[in-house]
């Protein structure tokens, strides 16, 4: 009964794939010199559904390219990619249509407004249910450069296309279109293809279709590629073609993967391999040829081989272009078989994807490292990392995410995710899941089911829903868990053991379920390192008391074999042996290493610093117990010697992080951090800053780029006197309570950000607002406007010092908060670093401090490519003085803009700068050496 009820659920998926009849006929005209196709084609589509048409919808996706504004080019802003904004106008590529016509007649048609790449068209009539329309399509496509998205034209005029011709979107009770944002998730319905290709001579074409009927005139040569029942068009055409055909069980293999210099006996061999576990696993391919590309790689690639440069070499060569060779396969079997929609539902293609590679690792290389032959390294193989198999990757990239609250739903759409999420961890979690599905299930159903279900689903529209209903056919087990907590939320899974007790016979425990969700964890009983049994504990709401046999077991452990991707395996066991038995030892590691949940950790790693000209070269060591994957709580003591003050200095903080999900507020963080270092010449700062932080974001797009920030923070600042020192003030201790509010907008072309600050100490009380606004315009101009002001609700320090006043040029930074290698310098170059703070202006004027209040304006705009003008004006109030007027002017060089810049003073109260003494001087720079300020260039396009 259950068999048939999912044949009809089956049939409600895929009943109008069955019958639908679609044809495109293309004729294309390859003008290459000028980087233009002229396209005449020809478009039939049955209407499946139970709906009668006013209109239909057609993919032009090569008009993504053509202007700043598309969604394709926001989707490179939000990533921080300038290549596509900065780009000549010739090498965007558009496509013009010059008419659409069905039986003759000229239809009506328009682009979406925001969607330029997809065209609504009306139709003369409207088309009913198991009828179909035919239009005659005329229009020219502008191919673009492929340094966008590796699709396109190179510098040396081969062509790698796809989705470069128009094709019509799919229908199934509701329109499925949507733009072009470099996911490669169009979603068509097949058709039969033909396609008549005219193309330069010198060229070689390659494609999944078969080709025949080639005709060769003087400059030209003409081509027919045909295929039934295809959704694949990607089309190459290259002067010196890199294609190799391996032909194997009555499949054609084509390849351009890059294959490490293997013999051609070695490469024959692993291609039928790859194959071979291909169709056993998924069954015969519909098609006479599979294409893989190394475009196909390189988009999507296997995350540990790539990050390292080539000349290292971690793993053996044939190991590599084989999951090379077998990840691009899978991928692009799936792809032209399993018709589901990319964008919404690619959860089931990932998972299907990641679930094989795992178990094709399993089965031929079952000893590989993760680390590969770094793993048997002397210094190396002490460490965690070295006993991380290959597949334990997955779990680990996932977690990365999980740790950190930045996690999202498998079901939600792809052009949604963070492209870290999109890219990895979403792929991973997906087949990480199904391995633990699979362990769940057992017996090896989850594999015959996966087969079964794409034999029978092949080249038929269907979706994750008909995967469900089929799946739970086939095994007894509850697996609702899987698709409602695991695939739809970003629900966490931690367990723990809990109140053990235990007789001669029997052991009775409780196992805790730390988060709200119904998904089950295995229980094993272990006799030191020899499994004893294994059972799985289901629908655990809180926690779940129960009996089972002792068996010799002197220790128990959840998750024993780690497939299950838990949050947290370190208080997952429990020793039978003993009272304190299960106190974890200390593990002593030299530098950051992977988790080990059975000890507790303590990393050291040797420093070498340069922090400030007044310490000079520090040395000293960091212990800390920071894992690669996020903890909750973390500290860390950095001890140093300093070899210019000849003194001991350093630091420590410990700090709590609380994340919350599904909710705008996301992460609070509890620390508190201390320090002891130089801040001018034989003086020393001690430094105890008690803090809390409250992070928000869009919880319904993370995405965004928005942010805000809430600190709290209490600064108990200690310092030694010296009257000596210019910038010392009467009281050199001194207490500060300082509340931050910080809104973001962190994004390519368009950049805002404003914080109000509020500072109470027992001398001063003072407020201050910031806002900087950033716009990268069309013609690649680059404009840039900061406004501060602040005020102090009192001040009763002394009138002759100016240590907490408002600054013009160079704050004091009595908060300590600024990067400065020589805070306390009045001459030299350490007194030229220029941070952007307070007043913002970049000439020493005659007025450089405020202590009443204070309000300016700083701007600057693009003169060529990195160079730009710049100029501050503003005001500057002193007590017993009337305001001044103050402005600066001069030339801003931007190497990479808040992280390396040059400024040249020209104009201001000083009246013209370039031309009086020592201009050298004047000069201020901006630049920045600290590591995890540069790593953010990388982190803000993955997260």
């Amino acid at each position: 009964m259950k068999l048939r009820l999912f044949f009809c659920f089956i049939l409600a998926f895929t009943s109008s794939s069955i019958l639908s009849q679609n044809k495109i006929d293309l004729k294309a005209d390859f003008d290459i010199e000028n980087r233009k196709i002229t396209v005449s084609q020809t478009i039939t589509y049955k209407n499946t559904s139970k709906d009668e048409l006013q209109s239909i919808y057609l993919n032009d996706w090569n008009n993504s390219y053509s202007t700043k504004k598309t969604p394709l080019a926001i989707r490179f802003a939000e990533e921080y990619n300038n290549q596509f904004h900065l780009a000549k106008n010739e090498d965007r590529g558009y496509s013009v249509i010059t008419s659409i016509k069905q039986n003759g007649e000229p239809l009506v048609f328009n682009q979406l407004k925001n969607q330029i790449d997809v065209i609504k068209v009306d139709l003369k009539t409207p088309l009913k249910p198991n009828k179909s329309y035919t239009i005659h399509l005329e229009y020219i496509v502008k191919i673009p450069n492929d340094k966008f998205t590796n699709y396109g034209i190179s510098e040396s005029g081969d062509l790698s296309l796809r989705y470069w011709y128009i094709t019509p979107a799919v229908y199934n009770g509701a329109w499925q279109y949507f733009s072009n944002k470099n996911l490669d998730d169009l979603f068509i319905p097949k058709a039969d293809l033909n396609l008549e290709i005219s193309y330069p001579k010198g060229y070689t074409i390659t494609s999944e279709l078969n080709s025949n009927n080639i005709i060769q005139n003087t400059k030209k040569q003409i081509v027919t590629l045909q295929g039934e029942n295809r959704i694949d068009n990607r089309l190459f055409l290259n002067k010196v073609s890199n294609f190799e055909t391996v032909q194997t069980q009555g499949l054609s293999l084509i390849s351009n993967i890059k294959d490490g210099e293997l013999e051609v006996l070695d490469k024959v061999l692993i291609t039928e391999k790859v194959i071979k576990f291909l169709l056993n696993n998924f069954g015969d391919y519909p098609h006479e040829k599979l294409l893989l590309t190394e475009i196909d790689y390189n988009k999507d690639p296997i995350y540990g081989l790539n990050f390292l440069p080539s000349f290292i070499k971690l793993y053996p060569n044939h190991f590599q272009y084989e999951l090379k060779l077998l990840k691009v396969a899978i991928h692009n079997y799936l792809e032209n078989t399993l018709l589901i929609n990319p964008r919404k539902d690619q959860w089931l293609f990932d998972g299907i994807q990641i679930y094989y590679l795992m178990n094709y690792v399993e089965a031929h290389y079952p000893y590989m490292k993760f680390l590969g032959s770094l793993a048997d390294f002397w210094g190396v193989r002490s460490f965690h990392a070295a006993n991380m198999s290959f597949n334990d990757k997955y779990i680990f990239a996932f977690m990365t995410m999980a740790r950190t609250n930045r996690d999202q739903p498998l079901t939600m759409a792809k052009d949604s995710l963070l492209k870290f999420n999109s890219s990895i961890a979403n792929k991973y979690k997906a087949g990480v899941g199904l391995k633990y599905l699979d362990d769940f299930i057992n017996a090896n159903v989850l594999e015959s089911t996966i087969k079964s279900f794409l034999e029978q689903t092949k080249l038929k529209q269907t979706s994750p829903k008909a995967f469900e209903a089929y799946l739970k056919t086939q095994t007894s087990k509850n697996v609702d868990w899987f698709f409602s907590d695991y695939i739809n939320t970003r629900a966490k899974i931690d367990f723990k053991i809990k109140n053990v007790s235990r007789t001669e016979d029997s052991i009775t425990l409780t196992v805790k379920n730390k988060r709200n969700n119904s998904m089950p964890i295995s229980l094993y009983t272990l006799n030191n390192d020899s499994i004893i049994s294994k059972s799985w504990i289901e629908n655990v709401i809180k926690s779940k008391t129960f009996t089972i046999p002792r068996n010799d077991a002197n220790k128990l452990v959840l998750n024993y074999n780690q497939v299950i991707p838990e949050h947290n395996l370190r208080d997952n066991w429990k020793s039978l042996k003993g009272f304190f038995f299960n106190n974890k030892p200390f593990q002593f590691r030299l530098f950051k290493d992977i988790e080990d949940p059975n000890y507790n950790q303590v990393f050291f790693m040797p420093l070498a610093e340069f922090n400030n000209i007044y310490d000079g070269f520090t040395f000293g060591v960091k212990a800390y117990n920071t894992t690669l994957l996020r903890k909750n709580f973390n500290y860390r003591i950095q001890p140093r010697y300093a070899l210019k003050s000849k003194s001991l200095t350093g630091s420590a903080s410990a700090s709590v992080t609380h994340y919350l999900q599904n909710s705008n507020l996301y992460s609070i963080n509890y620390g508190v951090r201390g320090g002891y270092s130089s801040y001018a010449n034989d003086l020393f700062v001690r430094k105890i800053i008690p803090s809390v932080t409250f992070l928000f974001r869009n919880d319904n797009d993370f995405r965004s780029n928005k942010r805000q920030r809430l600190k709290f923070r209490y600064l108990a600042i200690n310092r030694d006197e010296d009257v000596n020192n210019i910038l010392n003030t009467t009281e050199p201790n001194y207490n500060i309570f300082n509340v931050n509010y910080l809104n973001s907008n962190d994004n390519l072309i368009n950049f805002s950000k404003w914080s109000t600050d509020l500072q109470i100490a027992k001398t001063f009380s003072k407020v201050s607002f910031n806002y900087e606004y950033r716009k990268l315009f069309e013609s690649n101009r680059q404009l840039n406007l900061r406004f501060f002001t602040g005020a102090f609700l009192s001040n009763k320090t002394d009138i002759t010092s100016d240590y907490f006043s408002f600054a013009l040029d160079r704050p004091t930074d009595y908060l300590f908060d600024y990067n400065y290698l020589g805070r306390s310098e009045a001459s030299g170059i350490f007194s030229q670093q220029y941070i952007t703070a307070e007043g913002g202006f970049k000439s020493k004027l005659e007025t450089p401090f405020a202590n009443q209040w204070i309000s300016t304006a700083n701007v600057s705009t693009t003169l060529w490519k990195y160079v730009l003008v710049y100029g501050d004006v503003g005001f500057v109030k002193n007590k017993f003085n009337h305001a001044k007027f103050v402005y600066d002017s001069g030339i801003r060089i931007n190497l990479v803009t808040d992280y390396f810049e040059i400024y040249f003073p020209i104009y201001s109260n000083l009246g013209w700068e370039i031309g009086q003494p020592h201009y050298d001087q004047k000069i201020r720079f901006k630049f920045t050496v600290d590591p995890q300020s540069l790593l953010g260039l990388f982190r803000r396009r993955w997260y």
